[in-house]
């Protein structure tokens, strides 16, 4: 089409849409980037909890199973020759062992139990906030549907369901209903659901952000996350961009999304393909705004963290106006069944760098306080060495970092013993939780200002087969 030839609107409006095969196929022109990516409106709202101030989570989620025992060992006599035991030995290639050398770890300590652990040798920043009260560490954390003796595993009494599959125990995690496999909204999805009406002052802004993916963590009956890349949301080319041409297809695009429209499927389509637009200029324009100084590696997991604090930054733009947000940011590569040792190394030093450039963009943005980061993972991995790695397990160990964490401690239960035949091995160094998903995410939801009712029960369906959460207190302590 030669735009020099056309005389008129109503006959270019004709030719452009005849060319692209009317509205809805304005998407082959990344009008959106899917529908997926709109927020919400009409949710409910928490009918108690503390929805002041500003507040925000950020789910680190470690794709594969990250071999969680290694992150963080144990270097209490006798607990650190039986963890040796079960690895095989300390690790020399060739050998078949998956112990780390003592000599290699960042050592701490847990004030309560007294007891001494080993960091991996590439997280010595996660040592640092941990000394520091920013950080602590959940262990033998897992999907439950209810407290889970050896017993009730031998009887096969009421376990979620496909243990050790990758596909399911990701979906366990996000959905925190373990026992079946038709949800299809996730628990943070459902907490947006719960207070986006009072939270959430953006109309095509979500306050789930995602990078990279769509995930069901975040999708509820109402919120769905907002999918961007660690450069921003993708816009038009062309939309809004200074040029003859550019102005007519400008002008044409709001044209063909200002219709009324009378089909109903069209009248929807238009409307999300005019919100997604809109949407991606907006928090663009949000994020732009924000200059960090705080530097970031330039790896993936480093700038997924930096975009999060730049819309956490944002927080306030017009364009957000937010005082309620949850982020969903992941790494693949944690699935070690070959060569585990020097692929852990190089992801563990991924997440150390990020977690200490993150932390330090939110005390430069001064919302430290408010923002808690915790990592997530299929499960952990078998303690048995396969002769090359280790293969899928099943309770691990989660980092819970922000200055509202009662940082310095290990939560949980962290096995006394690691040995072969322990009260709480599987088999292959497989260990049963005894700490379940939906406590952590009571906690991390009573602070996010959700009430101990039945909001907490909505978001988590199983919450009260764990006595923990009807304590009167937060579940697991670990929060101020």
């Amino acid at each position: 089409m030669n735009m020099q030839h056309i005389t008129g609107k109503s006959q270019l409006r004709r030719e452009f849409l005849q060319l692209s095969g009317g509205c809805a196929t304005l998407t082959n022109f990344s009008l959106l980037s899917t529908i997926l990516n709109l927020s919400a409106t009409n949710a409910v709202v928490a009918d108690s909890g503390d929805l002041s101030g500003y507040k925000a989570l950020v789910c680190v989620f470690l794709y594969g199973g990250n071999d969680a025992f290694n992150m963080l060992s144990p270097l209490t006599p006798g607990e650190r020759e039986d963890y040796l035991t079960a690895r095989g030995g300390v690790y020399q290639s060739g050998n078949g062992g998956l112990g780390l050398d003592a000599a290699t770890l960042h050592p701490i300590s847990d004030p309560v139990t007294g007891r001494s652990f080993g960091i991996h040798p590439s997280m010595p920043e996660i040592q640092n906030l941990y000394n520091q009260g920013n950080l602590c560490f959940l262990a033998n954390v897992g999907s439950l549907v209810e407290p889970t003796t050896m017993a009730d595993y031998q009887a096969k009494s009421n376990l979620p369901l496909g243990l050790y599959s990758h596909s399911d125990l990701q979906r366990h995690w996000m959905t925190s209903v373990p026992q079946s496999r038709s949800h299809v909204t996730g628990w943070a999805g459902r907490m947006a659901d719960c207070v986006t009406g009072t939270a959430n002052g953006s109309e095509n802004i979500s306050m789930n952000i995602s990078l990279n993916r769509v995930n069901m963590w975040q999708t509820g009956g109402h919120v769905v996350p907002y999918v961007v890349t660690a450069e921003g949301a993708a816009e038009v080319a062309w939309y809004s961009k200074s040029g003859i041409q550019e102005d007519i297809f400008t002008t044409l695009t709001d044209d063909a999304l200002s219709r009324s429209y009378g089909n109903l499927v069209e009248k929807t389509f238009a409307k999300a393909n005019r919100n997604a637009l809109d949407a991606a200029i907006e928090f663009n324009a949000a994020s732009n705004a924000v200059n960090l100084t705080t530097a970031f590696p330039g790896d993936s997991l480093s700038i997924q963290l930096k975009m999060v604090a730049k819309m956490i930054g944002a927080r306030n733009h017009p364009a957000v106006a937010q005082t309620r947000q949850i982020f969903f940011v992941s790494e693949p590569g944690y699935d070690n069944h070959d060569e585990l040792i020097n692929t852990q190394a190089t992801n563990l030093q991924r997440v150390n760098q990020a977690f200490k450039a993150f932390h330090d963009a939110t005390v430069e943005l001064g919302v430290s306080d408010d923002v808690l980061t915790f990592t997530a993972s299929d499960f952990a991995r078998t303690l048995n060495s396969n002769g090359k790695g280790s293969d899928h397990a099943w309770g691990g160990i989660s980092l819970v970092m922000g200055d509202s964490v009662l940082g310095g401690r290990i939560y949980g239960q962290y096995p006394t013993s690691l040995a072969p035949g322990n009260e709480l091995d599987l088999g292959r160094g497989r260990i049963l939780p005894t700490t379940s998903v939906d406590e952590m995410v009571a906690e991390l939801a009573m602070w996010y200002g959700v009430g101990n009712n039945a909001d907490l029960e909505q978001i988590l369906p199983n919450v009260r087969n764990f006595p923990s959460v009807d304590s009167g207190t937060r579940p697991l302590g670990m929060l101020s």
